[in-house]
């Protein structure tokens, strides 16, 4: 196996472990709505710690890919690989911080469920404060994916290092998730609510992950350049 079909096949590990990760630590999470939350939390600390740390792996893998990426998406745009790198990076950050965050909320509501009177205002107050840094995290987090994931995609429309129309999807998925971002921005809900406009780039990544798996790149792509770079040399 070659350096690009195990570049692929990492890549495609990647992406089905983050979107993975991410999805199921979304489904297993209290929800942190409502004047109650806290005592949720404190009756499903299991499924909190177990969320937080898929959120991690979702972060550790998210960066990985921008990584793993780089030495194929280089040849063509050293800029693109590596701003690919950097907003996949600062995403991958506010997501540990969202999952910080969510990690911290079992001792608040440990001791919020143990308080009575004023101690649980000062109680909730703090936990409403991490759930809003969480939600904040989560948004920029985002955001820096969409900038991040529209840079390689731009790149393998450009390259033709995968199928076009696949590439199309992506970037078509990343503006309508970019939508999602700016529309919770301003209206201060969750960007997790705009489902409908964060399918589209979740199931692409999904189809280019098995895409990546069982066929690579393409070689008719990456000949080119490897006979290019031979003669410059």
């Amino acid at each position: 196996m070659d350096s690009n079909r195990k570049t692929a096949v990492a890549a495609g590990l990647l992406f089905i472990a983050a979107t993975a990760a991410s999805l199921l630590g979304t489904a297993i999470e209290p929800t942190l709505t409502g004047s109650d939350y806290l005592t949720r939390i404190s009756e499903n600390m299991t499924r909190v710690s177990g969320g937080g740390l898929l959120e991690l792996i979702a972060a550790v893998t998210s960066v990985g890919i921008a990584i793993s990426l780089y030495s194929v998406l280089k040849r063509w745009s050293g800029t693109l690989a590596l701003g690919a790198v950097v907003f996949r990076t600062i995403e991958a950050v506010m997501y540990m911080l969202a999952a910080v965050s969510m990690l911290s909320l079992p001792t608040i509501a440990q001791q919020f469920a143990q308080a009575v009177g004023v101690d649980r205002s000062w109680l909730q107050a703090i936990g409403d404060s991490l759930v809003a840094v969480r939600q904040e995290a989560i948004l920029a987090g985002v955001f820096a994916f969409a900038v991040g994931a529209l840079t390689y995609y731009y790149a393998f429309f450009r390259s033709r290092l995968l199928p076009r129309w696949l590439s199309g999807w992506g970037i078509a998925g990343v503006l309508l998730l970019l939508v999602a971002c700016t529309s919770a921005l301003f209206s201060r809900n969750p960007v997790t609510s705009y489902t409908i406009l964060i399918l589209p780039i979740a199931a692409q990544e999904i189809v280019m992950a098995v895409g990546l798996i069982a066929r690579g790149f393409s070689s008719a792509a990456i000949e080119p350049v490897t006979i290019a770079t031979v003669r410059t040399a």
